[in-house]
């Protein structure tokens, strides 16, 4: 696996929880709170910039009532969005 698909996985975390979040009225900080996270590490996750424990991301998939594998599972159709687009820039 290269540092592309790495950062791809990420990123399509990031916007997994992100579309949850904003669909159920949350803000980081509201978000952050029901976890027991710092509000600056929800969006560090939404911005991809963090590889996320387990334990964390059953926390995050639970505050938005979803099975860890659902939520991989829309982390999984976000990365393929993003590898779509990646691949029809121009290069």
């Amino acid at each position: 696996m290269n540092t592309d698909t790495h950062h791809s996985i990420l990123v399509g975390l990031g916007n997994a929880v992100r579309r949850h979040r904003v669909m159920r009225g949350f803000s980081q900080e509201a978000l952050a709170e029901m976890v027991g996270l710092h509000r600056t590490y929800i969006g560090s996750v939404e911005r991809g910039e963090r590889n996320v424990s387990l334990l964390n991301l059953a926390k995050i998939a639970n505050a938005f009532d979803l099975s860890v594998s659902k939520l991989l599972n829309d982390v999984e159709q976000e990365v393929e969005e993003l590898t779509n687009e990646f691949s029809k820039q121009p290069k």
